[in-house]
């Protein structure tokens, strides 16, 4: 049991570590809340002075604002239902014995270590070129004219290259929950006749809620934020422009780092949003 002294001592060693975290956190949003309300032209005279809420009005009455946000969500729930049903169902045959079972779950695991550049680049120029890709070899192969991928269908091959990068991170906290299934409760069911659907929709399934909860917490943090991949495969051509890559192009395009700053503000309120009804919708399940 802890006294008062240790729970001191505990305080007191990990007092450093919190500060160095509030200040890598507080210092840059205090920097963009700043900005945010200035007229900063780097290249044009730099700090031209105080101009209250112009830049959110500027950045929100934008025609591709809301088409940007729109898109962000919808990039971000394709990836989410991907990598939670194919991460399911990998995480259940990776518990099944097999020849080489270590082998396979390092090579299942391992594009998750890929950085998003060189995997964009990878899908892009070997796997969605129209002329050499694989995936147009096989098409032809078959007599088909091959998918034109980054214009034909942008969205989802945005959406299918982030999911080949995160369901490796599905699959391994998933697998980590199969595994902690108790096999007793299974054989049980197994032996009262209860078909394999019926056992994964009332055994295994209620047992993964904590990890798919878990999942898509996480996942939901980092994709909200996505854009390498937007920037090396269509650069926000053909409709895959979001949030967050619309703040790079008003950036850019204006030198405005208050026009930016204030949609980075749009951009933290809607992941605290998303995050809320998450922690509301799926949350419950961490107190199950």
């Amino acid at each position: 049991m802890a006294t008062q002294h240790s729970r001191t001592a505990a305080r007191i060693m990990m007092a450093p570590a919190v500060f160095v975290l509030l200040v890598w956190m507080l210092v840059p949003l205090s920097m963009t809340l700043w900005f945010s309300f200035r007229q900063y032209l780097p290249l044009r005279g730099g700090d031209q002075g105080f101009v209250g809420f112009d830049n959110f009005v500027r950045f929100i009455s934008s025609s591709a604002f809301w088409p940007s946000v729109q898109t962000t969500l919808f990039i971000v729930g394709g990836i989410l239902l991907i990598t939670v049903v194919l991460g399911i169902l990998l995480a259940l045959l990776l518990d099944q014995p097999m020849w080489g079972q270590g082998v396979v779950r390092i090579l299942v695991i391992a594009p998750f270590f890929v950085m998003p550049t060189v995997s964009a680049l990878v899908w892009k120029n070997m796997f969605m070129d129209p002329t050499n890709g694989l995936l147009s070899h096989l098409w032809r192969a078959f007599g088909a004219d091959p998918v034109v991928w980054l214009s034909d269908v942008p969205t989802f091959s945005i959406i299918l290259i982030v999911s080949w990068q995160w369901l490796p991170f599905a699959t391994l906290i998933l697998l980590t929950a199969v595994q902690s299934l108790d096999s007793e409760q299974l054989e049980a069911a197994e032996m009262d006749g209860a078909p394999p659907l019926r056992r994964f929709a009332e055994i295994i399934l209620p047992h993964l809620a904590r990890a798919i909860t878990i999942v898509v917490l996480i996942q939901t943090i980092f994709l909200l934020s996505i854009f390498a991949e937007i920037f090396v495969t269509t650069g926000g051509a053909f409709g895959t422009r979001t949030l967050t890559y619309l703040i790079y192009q008003r950036v850019l395009e204006s030198q405005n780092v208050g026009l930016g700053s204030a949609g980075g503000v749009y951009a933290i309120i809607l992941a605290n949003i998303v995050a809320l009804f998450l922690m509301r919708i799926v949350g419950k399940n961490l107190d199950a």
